[in-house]
């Protein structure tokens, strides 16, 4: 049975730590290799790692450097990456591995992603917010094989945000791709609108990397970056349109939050511009 390999990068992240490795340990696909890669953390993070694999690193500066370090580490055929405040739900990894021996032509396999966090308004937004991407150019791969992950040369270390775009992409170049069922669970925890903007708000830092990349006429980074798909395509394609009109007050949150996002982006690109 082909050996898996499930990386996970960390920050500071004593608190989410310990749920996202019992997730991974509770996988009904019993060969998996768990590798985390921190980066400098301050906190116990790495002691609790350590309780679960020896595969226990440190290296920056950012989450794309940390993933291509873990992979590139990886003794599976396989591997995909989490971050700490994702969990798994048990059937993932073998539904993923599933899927491959069924099709070996596959490149990559996108894994549905679920909010939760507090009972909230703003996390049952950002829940159904989310139900919308899985399997889009709002997505990214998740899981691939190894040989794969070598042959695009990994994550794209210049850029922090959209790495996974990016890398996305260049896998779906090599081949098909493909999304499971099973999904995993980001845990958001009780969502402030000032932190999450904030953090939206970095992370638009590396976009225009990322347009330059690519080009700013491109398709796939109109669709991405765009008002036309980003705010209304991809909420409508396939029928998808019918969620907006059954939960009103959703929508209604979901679309501010869009407005304020685009707002920190727009006022991420004009900081830069004036640095």
């Amino acid at each position: 049975m082909d050996k898996v390999s499930v990386v996970v990068t960390t920050r500071n992240e004593e608190r989410n730590i310990e749920r996202c490795l019992t997730s991974i340990n509770r996988q009904t696909y019993p060969q998996i290799e768990i590798i985390v890669v921190d980066n400098a953390s301050t906190d116990r993070t790495k002691e609790i790692a350590r309780t679960f694999t020896p595969s226990v690193y440190d290296r920056g500066p950012e989450r794309s450097a940390q993933r291509n370090f873990g992979v590139e580490r990886a003794g599976g055929v396989c591997a995909m990456y989490l971050d700490a405040d994702m969990t798994l739900s048990p059937g993932v990894v073998e539904e993923c591995v599933t899927t491959l021996r069924r099709d070996p032509a596959l490149c990559g396999l996108y894994v549905p992603e679920v909010v939760v966090g507090d009972d909230s308004f703003w996390i049952k937004v950002r829940r159904f917010e989310r139900s919308f991407y899985d399997g889009t150019p709002i997505d990214a791969v998740r899981f691939f094989p190894k040989a794969v992950f070598e042959r695009v040369g990994g994550f794209d270390t210049s850029l922090t945000g959209p790495e996974d775009w990016d890398f996305d992409r260049r896998v779906r170049a090599l081949g098909p791709v493909s999304v499971i069922r099973a999904p995993l669970y980001h845990h958001e925890g009780s969502l402030d609108l000032g932190t999450y903007l904030r953090k939206k708000r970095y992370y638009a830092g590396s976009f225009d990397g990322y347009i330059r990349k690519w080009g700013k006429g491109d398709p796939e980074v109109r669709r991405q970056l765009g008002l036309g798909y980003r705010y209304f395509g991809v909420f409508l394609e396939h029928g998808k349109f019918r969620r907006l009109l059954a939960h009103p007050l959703l929508t209604a949150g979901m679309y501010y939050l869009r407005f304020r996002v685009g707002l920190a982006y727009l006022g991420s690109r004009f900081g830069h511009r004036l640095s």
